[in-house]
């Protein structure tokens, strides 16, 4: 039996949200089509989904894909570790999606539906995803098991432009704060037959803190053909990147000058090869066949200076040169049918997906240089790790929509994976290594109720289940014992359980057209056995399963247009939070130690305990002003209250143990001067707020100046900080023809 409870207060405020949407003149607008997977079919009218679906158009426009996700969508925050704006988490209903490894993933993204969470450790590679040749984005909110492993909060879809839709020929060109400049070119056509596109990207930027330049190069083609009953799709991916995050800094060096780093160098090398060949197929009138299969390479090199873990005084090297190599591999097809006949919609399918991974890390000690680089010139590298992980996965899903009347639509589905990882030490051949062969399976349900009650006004209710199988990097860093440092020094770990995640939600929603839209849903997912990341140090940590962790909130969204006006508003509440109790390390906490059931380094987690880096309220409001046809001038606010640092699980830390809110106000505008020319420019953060996106707790070898300090009994545990970027500024010039 399930038992649900939600607090009062969230529960009236969504009542109210209701207002007055049930009067006035009514004002039908266009019907949407959600897909129903992460594969095109025919699709789903969007008031018979049971949850609040998201949709954001132009998500490639304006700046990094991350950011302006975060400006468009509801519920969605962003921690900035790396301080880069390729290297964001995404934060939807506590759920992250992120490019670092040791954050707790829980969102499936997809391009194209093909998931591009990278199956050594489900990481997200922002800079990979082609920026220019984006449509639109989808967020569908839950569990839903048909998105497949990794959907514990929700699905993130973004779907590429074709040649068919968009015609003609646009050049773009953008320079201004951080010496940051890009470059885009996109052009598409067709005829009968066939449609073309193709767009690339050139972004480069010195950065805004010290020693953190970057370049990123994106490559995107597509071939479509077509007859009357088929069509194929043939698409080519290519992106070449090199990024700097230089993370966190500790306060007593953030108040001296934010803009400086810890240690550096923190380098991030990728390059993705993919390719995809998508086909559907109309039976006849009623049903259609669709599939995909795609082939995906991608290569990272890292290069990490950091303090050298093993110093224990001025004998010992002070820093490190950690790099590593991953070369991933992954291969998949998916096949699906969908009928639509009479009161029902059914689609059912069959995937298989499999990734091979080699990964290589090593170690070169050297001295910590005046600026907290890494001197390691003529010093040997040594190889810590060589691990091979394979994953394969196999689904099979179906959901069936049926109309019970022309108002009610009742949807269930269900889709079984099987998953197995396999380890192989090719550093170590006998045990104790990192051999292992991990099998996970699960049939994971779920049920939805949509009630269109007026023609303005709809109801939606669903309860889904999800899973997600722990990554070879994972599996290979369990050990509290043996710290990884993120990857690296991997070692013989205990077994992981899968993640199970269950979410309700409910929720109302109402539209008159253009003039006015809105909607309130409450949520609530509890996840089973799920997989955090527990560090040790600034680098280091293991991952561990923790009982129940739980999710729930609100989320309210209005949106409208008024003359020369449009607007939009969303408020977020959410209450994240351990459902169990546990002991977890954290040796920079100042409670550590206190509690006699765990050890001299170790907080005790309770239920009811906060998760950290998640705000629990979240304010976005947008106002764009459309003075004549060819002037835009928009503005939008956002606004998060204070989350708690890592490490500050159990929220004890004597001081210091939380990030505060903030307010940031931005600008932009585009002029469409002459016919297809358009310049357009941005200001972010306009009052030039001073303030941090996320923090955690650990030991700062340095003082106040930024000098190493050679006696390690001197070192003092501070809370560190993601300083937020200050008030930067860039214009640019578009040109659009052909169209």
């Amino acid at each position: 039996m399930i038992k649900v409870s939600f607090p009062r207060l969230p529960l009236a405020m969504m009542i109210a949200a209701m207002g007055t949407a049930a009067h006035g003149e009514t004002t039908l607008s266009t019907v949407e089509v959600i897909d129903s997977t992460p594969l095109p079919g025919i699709g789903i009218e969007r008031d018979r989904v049971p949850a609040n679906v998201q949709r954001s158009r132009d998500i490639g426009e304006g700046g990094p894909v991350v950011s302006n996700m975060t400006r468009d969508l509801n519920g969605v925050t962003i921690n900035e570790v790396q301080g880069n704006p390729y290297q964001g988490d995404i934060n939807f209903r506590g759920f992250t999606a992120s490019p670092l490894l040791g954050t707790p993933q829980g969102l499936s993204v997809f391009v194209d539906g093909i998931r591009v969470n990278e199956g050594f450790g489900d990481v997200v590679n922002w800079d990979l995803i082609p920026q220019s040749a984006l449509q639109d984005i989808t967020v569908v909110p839950g569990s839903n098991p048909l998105f497949g492993l990794n959907t514990l909060g929700g699905a993130v879809s973004l779907r590429t432009k074709d040649g068919r839709n968009n015609p003609g020929t646009e050049l773009e060109v953008s320079g201004g704060s951080f010496g940051r400049w890009t470059i885009g070119l996109a052009h598409g056509g067709s005829n009968d037959t066939f449609d073309w596109f193709i767009a690339a990207d050139s972004f480069r930027e010195e950065g805004w803190r010290d020693h953190s330049p970057s370049d990123v190069q994106q490559l995107f083609t597509k071939l479509g053909w077509r007859n009357e009953y088929s069509d194929l799709s043939l698409s080519i991916n290519y992106a070449n990147s090199d990024l700097i995050g230089n993370g966190l800094l500790p306060d007593s060096m953030y108040d001296d000058e934010r803009e400086q780093v810890f240690t550096h160098p923190d380098q991030t090398r990728n390059r993705l090869g993919q390719i995809a060949l998508t086909g559907n197929h109309w039976l006849n009138d009623n049903n259609q066949l669709t599939a995909r299969m795609y082939w995906r390479n991608v290569r990272t090199r890292t290069l990490n200076g950091d303090g050298n873990d093993d110093y224990s005084g001025p004998a010992d090297e002070s820093g490190v040169l950690n790099r590593t190599a991953t070369d991933q591999y992954a291969l998949g097809f998916t096949g699906q049918w969908t009928h639509y006949a009479d009161a029902h919609q059914l689609t059912a399918g069959v995937s298989h997906d499999r990734t091979r991974a080699g990964f290589i890390q090593t170690a070169q000690e050297g001295d910590l240089t005046e600026d907290r680089g890494v001197d390691a010139d003529g010093n040997p590298v040594e190889l810590e790790n060589s691990l091979y992980g394979r994953t394969r996965t196999t689904s099979v899903y179906v959901t069936d929509t049926f109309n019970l009347s022309e108002t009610v639509a009742l949807t269930g589905s269900a889709r079984y994976n099987r998953t197995r990882v396999i380890n192989e030490d090719r550093l170590v051949p006998t045990y104790p290594n990192l051999d292992g062969d991990f099998t996970y399976h699960r049939v994971n349900p779920a049920v939805g109720v949509t009630w269109q009650v007026a023609p303005t006004m709809g109801f939606y209710a669903s309860y889904n289940e999800g899973n997600r199988a722990p990554t070879p990097i994972e599996l290979g860093c369990a050990d509290p014992a043996n710290p990884c440092t993120l990857p690296n020094a991997l070692a013989a770990d205990p077994f992981l359980k899968q993640v199970v995640a269950k979410t309700i939600e409910f929720g109302l929603r109402g539209e008159q057209g253009d003039a006015f839209n809105w909607n309130a849903t409450l949520f609530r997912t509890t996840n089973h056995d799920d997989i955090l990341f527990v560090g040790t140090s600034t680098s280091a940590g293991y991952f561990t399963n923790f009982g129940k962790t739980r999710r729930q909130g609100l989320e309210l969204g209005l949106s409208g247009r008024h003359g020369q006006f449009d607007w939009r508003a969303g408020y977020t509440w959410l209450d994240a939070t351990f459902q169990s109790e546990a002991c977890l390390m954290a040796e920079s906490n100042s409670s550590a130690g206190s509690y006699s059931q765990c050890g001299a380094d170790e907080i005790r987690i309770k239920s009811g305990d906060r998760l950290p880096a998640l705000p629990r309220h979240a304010l976005k409001l947008g106002l764009d002003w459309k003075p004549t046809d060819s002037l835009r001038i928009g503005t939008n606010v956002q606004a998060f209250t204070s989350q708690l640092v890592r490490g500050n699980e159990n929220g004890k830390h004597d001081e210091n143990g939380e990030i505060d809110g903030y307010t940031v106000f931005n600008l932009d505008a585009d002029w469409k001067f002459s016919k297809g020319w358009t310049v357009f420019g941005r200001i972010n953060n306009v009052f030039d707020t001073e303030y941090e996106t996320a923090g955690a707790l650990a030991e700062n070898v340095f003082n106040a100046n930024g000098q190493f300090i050679t006696d390690p009994n001197d070192w003092e545990d501070e809370r560190f900080v993601a300083p937020g970027a200050p008030r930067s500024a860039w214009i640019g010039l578009r040109y659009r023809f052909g169209g």
